[in-house]
């Protein structure tokens, strides 16, 4: 669907009509049509005059956009086809081929942080109530995203710290989880206190991934009606700065992991 959307915007951007654009293929508007909805693929040889025709002379976009019209890999996250929403396997996907990863907390520990017990009571409070079957699916499925190695830098609000999404020891044993977490290479966290001044945004939960190229960026936000994801690149660019804004009102790394020390030795 990635694929698909920004061909349309190549296209558009040129001031072409899939007729047009069909014209240069020497193809049907309707191919185009599918091919712009995600319904049909790609050649590599069509996406680059494609691309051509349309006066793109990014070759590192094109490239990417490539990859992903000739990736044949099945990921782990097909198993879940059919049994959960396609959103949970966009999201898996767009984990796996995410370049870094930075994201902003405020009322949950982070989905990719959460030990099991944690997720565990976190599906547990959905409205309307999920069945057991439905329960252990979601969990297993956010226990196997965790294996994400890519940068991935973390802001996370004091009241997600604080809110018992369980018991005492659950929230003891996700402090633990998150120091422990905090300490691998890959991982920078950082905290925003209560006390701390000018936290711009506070509600502003979201998740930036980095793609093959910045064009390719996605921004991940949880809504009342589920997942969105966001990919237009003046949305991209405000919550690039978002981000920014937030990284630098934190608390540094190891000041971060002190603090959750200490809320964890006040349980």
């Amino acid at each position: 669907m990635r694929l698909a959307t920004e061909l349309r915007r190549l296209r558009e951007a040129a001031d072409l009509n899939a007729r047009q654009a069909a014209a240069l293929l020497g193809v049907s508007p309707a191919q185009i049509t599918h091919i712009e909805s995600g319904l049909a693929g790609v050649s590599e040889q069509r996406l680059r005059r494609l691309a051509s025709h349309y006066g793109c002379t990014d070759t590192g976009f094109v490239d990417a956009l490539v990859a992903m019209a000739t990736d044949r890999t099945r990921g782990w996250w097909e198993e879940y086809r059919g049994l959960l929403p396609t959103s949970f396997l966009d999201l898996s996907e767009l984990d796996h081929r995410a370049k870094f990863r930075r994201q902003v907390a405020v009322l949950y520990v982070p989905g990719l942080l959460q030990t099991e017990h944690y997720a565990r009571a976190v599906f547990s409070s959905r409205v309307p109530e999920l069945t057991p079957d439905e329960l252990e699916l979601r969990v297993r499925h956010r226990l196997a995203r965790q294996e994400i190695t890519v940068p991935y830098e973390v802001v996370i609000h004091e009241a997600a710290l604080r809110i018992r999404v369980s018991d005492r020891a659950a929230s003891r044993t996700q402090l633990a989880h998150l120091i422990e977490l905090s300490e691998a290479d890959h991982i920078t966290l950082r905290v925003v206190p209560f006390d701390l001044d000018h936290f711009p945004r506070a509600g502003s939960s979201m998740t930036y991934l980095g793609g093959a190229v910045p064009k390719l960026d996605t921004v991940v936000r949880d809504a009342p009606h589920g997942t969105v994801f966001i990919d237009s690149e003046p949305q991209l660019s405000a919550f690039r700065t978002l981000f920014h804004t937030v990284e630098v009102v934190s608390l540094e790394p190891d000041r971060s992991r002190d603090f959750i020390h200490r809320l964890a030795k006040e349980l």
